[in-house]
């Protein structure tokens, strides 16, 4: 797929500073990995020799400046000025913000809206994850529906504008922008001269260049049914992101039913179907995180196809407790619970 090619101007003067603070730093030892939260996550970075006060700021900087544009939950934030304005005006917006949303939209395209970047109202609505969680009533849904049209979304790339025509319509860019800042954070580490490093932004992982021995980075894919405890595969990947979505993610229970946070658009409620978990790979982390979502909305059979056709591998645990990789992954994956077997 081909973009818009955009100079992000946020991004080239924080490289700057990186490359001026790694010459002059007065920093020697390498320091531990380094945590802050952001993008509403726990982020962990790990530069390893490399690693300087100086660069960890000059990252999580980056990644604070990235939560200002993209985060919902700030009300100054460029996508919740976006949705303000919904129905009244276009808002102008950086250039990056057109970079994502053109991504987003592309991706709502191949999918047929599996993946919606106007999926707001519903998560609104059902606010899985936060404190008014509850199952929402059956006018309330439709209504928050028909407020989620990825077409209806008009990008001005020459103006530099985003325009949602509906009042109420609603842009959340959460589905992508841990893959977008993944992506960020590694691009500044190659331009600085950086060799290896790991960086995990809430479970979207990216594991760049190799161990100090040369050998590949082995990433851990949950287990569904106990998330907390030992993998149920790994994989073994080099300059890729790792990111999966999963049922156990986020979650609450009403009357003895489960509602987790993968709402589909079509019906408004939380997906059901043959998967427990998607786990897609990737050198490009913004499209391994909106993939994700979209397998596990798709379904195996129509995730696994759409998988084939992207510049991504993945695999699927599915209820039936069988893994079932795509084609170019098989000699990157374990699997390590016994719970597990790969499909036929």
């Amino acid at each position: 797929m081909e973009y818009i090619k955009l100079r992000l101007k946020p991004r080239s003067l924080l490289v700057l500073l990186i490359l001026t603070l790694v010459l002059w730093s007065c920093q020697k030892e390498a320091l531990p990995p380094q945590t802050q939260l952001h993008l509403g996550t726990v982020c962990t970075i790990n530069l390893f020799d490399d690693g300087t006060i100086d660069l960890y700021t000059a990252l999580f900087q980056r990644l604070k400046e990235i939560e200002q544009v993209f985060s919902v939950r700030i009300a100054a934030s460029t996508i919740s000025q976006v949705n303000q304005a919904a129905g009244i005006a276009a808002v102008a917006v950086p250039e990056e913000v057109l970079l994502v949303l053109q991504q987003a939209l592309d991706i709502a395209k191949k999918t047929g809206g599996a993946f919606d970047p106007t999926i707001g109202p519903l998560v609104d609505l059902w606010d899985i994850g936060g404190d008014n969680s509850q199952v929402p009533s059956q006018e309330a849904i439709d209504h928050a529906r028909s407020l989620v049209d990825y077409r209806l979304v008009e990008l001005n790339l020459e103006q530099g504008t985003v325009y949602l025509p509906k009042q109420g319509m609603a842009l959340d860019l959460g589905g992508i922008a841990k893959g977008y800042a993944a992506d960020e954070l590694v691009a500044m580490v190659q331009e600085a001269g950086l060799k290896r490093g790991l960086f995990d932004l809430g479970g979207n992982i990216y594991a760049f260049g190799t161990k100090a021995d040369g050998s590949t980075w082995r990433v851990g894919v949950k287990d569904p049914a106990q998330p907390g405890g030992s993998p149920a595969l790994a994989l073994a990947v080099q300059d890729r992101s790792v990111v999966t979505s999963g049922m156990y993610e986020r979650f609450f229970e009403q009357e003895g039913i489960r509602y987790h946070h993968i709402l589909n658009p079509a019906t408004g409620y939380p997906v059901w179907n043959d998967i427990q978990s998607v786990t897609i790979v990737s050198k490009n982390s913004l499209l391994a995180d909106a993939l994700s979502t979209s397998v596990f909305l798709l379904g195996r059979e129509k995730g696994l196809a759409l998988l084939e056709s992207e510049d991504a591998e993945g695999v699927i645990i599915g209820e039936d407790k069988l893994v079932y990789p795509t084609s170019g992954i098989a000699d990157q994956l374990s699997v390590v619970a016994s719970s597990y077997q790969l499909a036929d």
